[in-house]
């Protein structure tokens, strides 16, 4: 090699050398971030008017935490409902009956075109307009009756509404999940002699589990905050029982932080559950990393990147 052939290896090898590009303008947004950040906490900690010394009072007093109780079972409740419901709704909708996928897209059309608000109010108030349950055969002679309110009480009443409206919901997401699945994977089952069922069971929803889990997730979470609006109907969840002391104590503002740490709480726990079950569902995909892993990830791309500036 002569000395020319030397000195153009050597000037490639500068030409390729990797710089790391310095984004200034994210540092810059992220220490303004940062800054706004860390002065709206100061602000809501020294805000003399929020009364923090009440707050910790009240936080996990007896009918607080007897409140937390009812909202989590609300939840729990509605949202098996929902998610039994809807998968059912959703098989009527793709079935090819269309009497049965006639009357699930009615049954979807109603519960999501009114309000949730009314539905509940519309269960908790049920003795207005049907007095009484009956057993009997239809058109014919009856064998007991029972008053609507001993039947469906309050608590009842908030799951009916809860649930028969997540039902409505759930049917799109799991139907959009199974039409998501390759029609292929059908008809290959049905070419090996699989029933409809099995086909549904085996095939088809293991598949659409991916596309089900997150936006299901996303609804337990807002399931579990709307699950506050049966405290119209006297139902004791943690709004409720949070209104019966602000309307004893007069002390609005902390007993309505009280509810929102408490909703803040329950949220986050869910939030972690959901983001670990849907990575357990996408594995085979790119994975879903928590901002602990992102940032290690991050900083070892970057310390190889500079080793191979080096």
């Amino acid at each position: 090699m002569t000395v020319s052939d030397e000195t153009v290896s050597e000037g490639r090898q500068e030409e390729i050398r990797a710089v790391p590009v310095r984004h200034y303008g994210r540092w810059i947004a992220a220490v303004l971030i940062t800054y706004v950040v860390v002065w709206m906490a100061w602000s809501v900690a020294h805000n003399e008017r929020l009364q923090w010394d009440v707050i910790r009072q009240y936080l996990t007093i007896d009918a607080v935490v007897q409140g937390v109780g009812v909202t989590l079972e609300l939840t729990v409740i509605a949202m098996v409902m929902g998610i039994v419901g809807g998968a059912l709704l959703a098989v009527m909708r793709l079935s090819p009956n269309p009497l049965i996928s006639g009357i699930a897209w009615a049954y979807v059309w109603f519960f999501r075109g009114t309000p949730v608000l009314v539905q509940i109010l519309a269960w908790g108030f049920i003795n207005a307009f049907i007095p009484q349950f009956s057993i009997g055969i239809p058109f014919g002679p009856t064998f007991a009756h029972f008053s609507a309110n001993s039947v469906i009480t309050p608590f009842i009443a908030g799951c009916l509404g809860l649930g028969l409206n997540e039902a409505a919901y759930m049917s799109e997401i799991v139907r959009a999940g199974i039409l998501s699945v390759d029609p292929g994977q059908d008809e290959a089952a049905t070419a090996l002699g699989m029933s409809r069922g099995q086909t549904l069971r085996r095939i088809v929803l293991p598949q659409a589990m991916r596309v089900i889990i997150p936006p299901t997730g996303n609804e337990v979470i807002s399931m579990l905050k709307t699950s506050s609006l049966v405290s119209v109907i006297a139902v004791s969840d943690l709004l409720y029982s949070v209104q019966i002391v602000y309307g004893r104590t007069y002390q609005t503002i902390p007993l309505l932080l009280v509810a929102s740490l408490w909703y803040l709480a329950m949220t986050s726990i869910l939030s972690v559950g959901q983001f670990y079950l849907e990575r357990r569902f996408g594995r085979g995909t790119a994975q879903r990393q928590t901002m602990l892993e992102r940032f290690l990830t991050k900083l070892k791309a970057q310390r190889s990147t500079e080793q191979g500036a080096k």
